[in-house]
């Protein structure tokens, strides 16, 4: 098996490194066996006899938005205490097995679901699937590994966030943005809930989410569906399912008023983030959005570069796109001024860019040079064994179905020049502006809002 594009006319390479493509219908093809165990289980099956290995995801559906005030962060904990060792299994087992057998295996936890993958030899899918069933059904929570793993944790919130400008930029973002929604809060969690986490907590955690009914298993690659079938059954059929916490939901009203935040940090030069509302990953507005976000801001030849990097040449880096989660999106352009520029001409030619988004129609070779982009990187996306199982569990997980990725290609492609005038008129709003600035600590610079709003503390909601 391979991923196969449907496609009803063909693809024309042309020159410039774009693809002039006449097609009006293409779709993905995946041969997927979906199928739930009675304990709730839902199982994704993908055989491909290419190549002798198999991608194993075990994902959850549980992320920081099911966190709250005071335990943020606590998703990700949990995460980090799977690689501890369970009942069968203890931690250096799992490390020995790993090395011994050539796996590969990492784990990530998001704004909406926790991910767990290994990469391994079709010969040893039994192994780890006993693995796997230990680490949902009997997790070694402990104190002693506890407070191992919250200074780990520490450390690499340092890293991403603390010392890394781009990381508190990004955090202070997603805090202004937000004012009730639980992405407000970053996925790592606030450093001072870091500090405090307990063991009950995590168990809590452990026990209400890891559980069958609230995870999806996708198995991709050499084996034999009947027999993979009979062996799921076999580790997994016995868990029991549990009730679960009511479903969060993250979603928020469009606000009504601009915000504004400033950072001062030890950086050479200023970057900012100029954010609108956009949509949950599965709205019919999200693909006019995503090509919106394209246009304005992905690759070299974008609107945003064009501009800033190589005409004016004043930034080191202009980008834009739409971020789609389970229950709200967010549209976002992003700039880094060269060192010693003001930001000023930067944030009035991005909006002025959004405001022609919303008042003048884009090119039809604009646009078809977008879908391009956009949809070649979509199906780059899907060359490996594991970029097709994240594909699946993702879309299981925050859609409700893995057939959304299917259509997705048609849909970008039915997009039409008003779509893209329609969607930026409708959410692309200056009142719904969310500016945040980050600047040196010395000689610091005047940037206005987009217009008239009270900054935010430093750092916003934390």
């Amino acid at each position: 098996m391979r991923l196969r594009l449907v496609i009803m006319t063909m693809l024309i390479f042309c020159s410039g490194s774009a693809w002039a493509q006449e097609s009006t219908s293409l779709k993905i093809d995946l041969p997927v066996e979906k199928y739930t165990l009675d304990n709730g289980l839902t199982v994704l099956l993908l055989e491909d006899h290419r190549v002798p290995m198999i991608s194993y995801h075990t994902w959850y559906k549980v992320g920081s938005k099911d966190e709250a005030e005071g335990v943020t962060g606590s998703a990700h904990m949990l995460e980090h205490m799977m690689f501890q060792g369970a009942k069968k299994y203890s931690g250096k087992d799992l490390h020995r097995i790993m090395d011994e057998n050539g796996i590969s295996w990492n784990a990530f936890t998001t704004y909406d679901y926790t991910g767990f993958y290994m990469n391994l030899p079709s010969s040893k899918l039994e192994l780890i699937m006993d693995v796997e069933f230990d680490r949902m059904s009997s997790l070694n929570l402990d104190e002693k590994n506890l407070l191992s793993e919250r200074e780990v944790v520490k450390e690499e919130r340092r890293f991403r966030v603390d010392n890394n400008p781009q990381g508190l930029l990004w955090e202070s973002t997603m805090s202004t943005f937000f004012k009730k929604s639980p992405y407000r809060w970053p996925v790592i969690g606030w450093m001072k809930d870091i500090e405090k986490f307990d063991i009950e907590t995590l168990r809590k955690y452990y026990s209400q989410y890891y559980v069958p009914n609230n995870a999806v298993l996708v198995i991709a690659g050499d084996f034999k569906t009947s027999k993979v079938k009979s062996l799921i059954q076999k580790y997994y059929g016995s868990l029991p399912s549990k009730a679960l916490p009511p479903k969060t939901d993250a979603g928020e009203a469009m606000r009504t008023a601009p915000t504004f935040a400033r950072l001062k940090k030890d950086v050479q030069s200023i970057s900012f983030n100029l954010s609108f509302p956009g949509v949950k990953e599965g709205d019919p507005d999200m693909y006019a959005l995503d090509l919106a976000g394209t246009i304005l801001g992905a690759g070299s030849s974008s609107r945003l570069n064009r501009d800033l990097v190589y005409r004016k040449q004043i930034a080191l880096s202009a980008s834009s796109g739409h971020f789609s989660l389970q229950d709200a999106g967010v549209f976002m352009a992003s700039v880094t001024m060269k060192p010693g520029m003001n930001s000023e001409n930067a944030l009035a030619t991005v909006e002025r860019e959004v405001a022609k988004l919303r008042t003048t129609k884009v090119s039809a070779d604009e646009l078809k040079k977008a879908k391009t982009i956009l949809m070649k990187s979509y199906v780059d996306g899907l060359s490996t064994m594991d970029a097709k199982a994240r594909a699946l569990a993702a879309n299981e997980i925050v859609t409700g179905s893995y057939k959304t990725m299917l259509d997705n290609l048609e849909k970008y492609e039915k997009v039409t020049e008003e779509d893209i005038l329609r969607v930026a008129k409708k959410y692309l709003v200056r009142s719904y502006a969310s500016l945040v600035m980050l600047e040196p600590q010395q000689a610091p610079v005047a940037a206005p809002a987009p217009t008239s709003a009270t900054p935010a503390p430093q750092g916003g909601a934390q």
